[in-house]
């Protein structure tokens, strides 16, 4: 499957401690406001509504939301810690295995959740086509994505990685949850983040 653009952006970071990236973010209004705009990524909206926490019972912190009203949560102690995506429609998992590795797909892929609703129940087959589909879109609909990648990756030091890495990267992060990795709030327990739609679903991508 060939890539309009042909690139996305690594996870891997050379600021060397996620809390330094979190602490840059905090620190830095204009940063913020790009991770906020185009890749929905708002630290302002890290607040807690919902009481959330894991089936193991493993602490869970909240460091951003979008503009759906969902959230992004580090999970556990240390220095590397997943990070869990929750929607507001009740769909949640890992979706990175630590802080820089989340920018780095928010970031080089802004339509993530988009190939997970087209994953065909997890399929990664199904998600890299997706991913061809929505990245010729995003650039026939907006090319500014392009420069604001460049400009968030030269101020967080982000390389470049194709596509589909960042795509087989985040099919295994939603795979590797285990049952004491399931969300849970005042509404129940979330199902998990892959869509039941294949891309021939979209009636666009024909």
């Amino acid at each position: 499957m060939e890539y309009s653009d042909g690139f996305a952006f690594c996870y891997r970071c050379r600021v060397s401690r996620p809390a330094d990236l979190l602490w840059r973010l905090r620190d830095d209004q204009a940063l913020a406001e790009l991770l906020s705009y185009p890749f929905e990524f708002d630290i302002r909206r890290a607040d807690y509504v919902d009481a959330p926490r894991l089936m193991s019972g493993i602490s869970l912190e909240v460091v951003a939301g979008d503009f759906t009203g969902g959230k992004f949560y580090l999970c556990g102690e240390g220095p590397d810690r997943p990070m869990l995506y929750a929607s507001s429609e009740g769909e949640a998992g890992l979706i990175a295995s630590d802080f820089s590795g989340a920018l780095g797909l928010v970031v080089g892929l802004p339509y993530w959740r988009d190939c997970l609703t087209y994953s065909d129940d997890g399929d990664v087959a199904s998600m890299q086509a997706a991913a061809s589909f929505l990245q010729r879109d995003m650039l026939a609909s907006d090319p500014e994505v392009v420069p604001a990648q460049s400009r968030v990756a030269g101020a967080l030091g982000l390389t470049i990685e194709p596509v589909p890495t960042l795509v087989d990267r985040l099919h295994a992060a939603v795979r590797s949850a285990d049952p004491g990795d399931v969300f849970l709030d005042e509404t129940g327990e979330y199902e998990s983040l892959f869509g039941p739609f294949p891309p021939s679903r979209n009636p666009d991508w024909q």
